[in-house]
Formats: structure tokens, sequence, C-alpha cells
């Protein structure tokens, strides 16, 4: 419920929060880690990065550049390119067909396994 809560306090982004060997809090946005604020708690350590979460927001609005949308909010269709070593896609290729799948069957499948 806390990490839900987080996300939507930063617009969709991910929340990390890790201890330092001084015993300050680190709270930083994962998916844009230059976004981080400290604290001698995890709660003030996320009130901070509040602050540096706005002012990020700001400097873009000020800059005249869009916020970058959240992972978790984009809208994604399911395809990309991946560059391979030929000697791989030959491999895959090769077991694909004994599997009487397609290459792109094969490849999502080891994808899905591994995430």
């Amino acid at each position: 419920m806390a990490r839900r809560h987080e996300r939507e306090r930063f617009d969709g982004y991910a929340v990390e929060l890790f201890l330092d060997e001084d015993g300050d809090w680190m709270a930083h946005l994962a998916e844009l880690p230059g976004i981080s604020a400290f604290g001698p708690t995890p709660e003030k350590a996320l009130k901070e990065l509040d602050t540096a979460w706005a002012a990020a927001k700001e400097s873009y609005a000020a800059r005249g550049v869009e916020i970058p949308v959240a992972p978790a909010r984009r809208r994604y269709q399911g395809i990309f390119q991946v560059r391979i070593d030929k000697r791989v896609h030959r491999a895959l290729a090769i077991e694909a067909e004994r599997a009487g799948v397609s290459l792109n069957a094969l490849v999502a499948e080891k994808l899905a396994k591994s995430v």
C-alpha cells in the first residue's frame, strides 16, 4: 500500500530508499536517479524528495521541456527491435525451427521467463 501511494505521490515513478553508511536515508526516483534527497528518517527523506521532484518539474517547465512520463504510465505496443550477434540469431532461428514455432514466439517466451 505504501509503495502504491509513493508511486502516485511521485507521478508514477518508483521510489527507492537506502540507509547510507553515515546513518542517513537517501530517497531517489528509481527511473530518474539524479532526483534524490536525504533525511535522518525515511519519512524526512521522502519529504525532501517531494521538494526535489517539484523543483525538477519546475526546471522542466522553465526550459519548455515536457516532464518525462514514468515507465509504469507509458503505453507499450509490445514491439521493439534488438540487435544481436549473428551467431546468436542463427542459433535461435534453428531452435525455433526445431520447436516448430516462429523466431518471434521463441524469443518472446525466453524473455517472459527471464522477467
